[in-house]
């Protein structure tokens, strides 16, 4: 993942003390942005797949798809070493960003290995 721009002024100094400014490079935003949607939408489909090989019907299905995001969100804060605000503007990026867009692919991807497997 890439992180805040070193150039620039990160600090400014004040009457009052040290004020710290955080920049951000929209850029590397951009970047980081990206590994979450990617990395969501790989293991939604992935976990879609093995939810159906696996043969979960329903709400164990959904269960499923919420613990594999909330592991990928773990993923994701560990990977950036729980430093978020250096790599992200907010936690809402990481915890929440791809969430319904990998749901999708969940499900398409889940019903499609049920039908395989558990059908034909």
């Amino acid at each position: 993942m890439a992180g805040h721009s070193e150039s620039g002024s990160s600090e400014k100094k004040s009457s009052n003390g040290l004020n710290e400014l955080l920049t951000l490079n929209v850029e590397n935003m951009q970047s980081n942005m990206k590994i979450i949607y990617y990395s969501r939408t790989f293991l939604s489909i992935i976990g879609g797949v093995v939810a159906g090989i696996l043969g979960f019907t329903g709400l164990k299905g959904f269960v499923f798809y919420i613990l594999l995001m909330a592991v990928t969100s773990i993923g994701l804060l560990a990977k950036a070493k729980f430093s978020i605000h250096t790599y992200f503007d907010s936690w809402n990026r990481v915890l929440l960003d791809g969430f319904l867009s990998g749901l999708m692919s969940f499900v398409l991807f889940w019903t499609f290995a049920y039908d395989i497997v558990h059908i034909f």
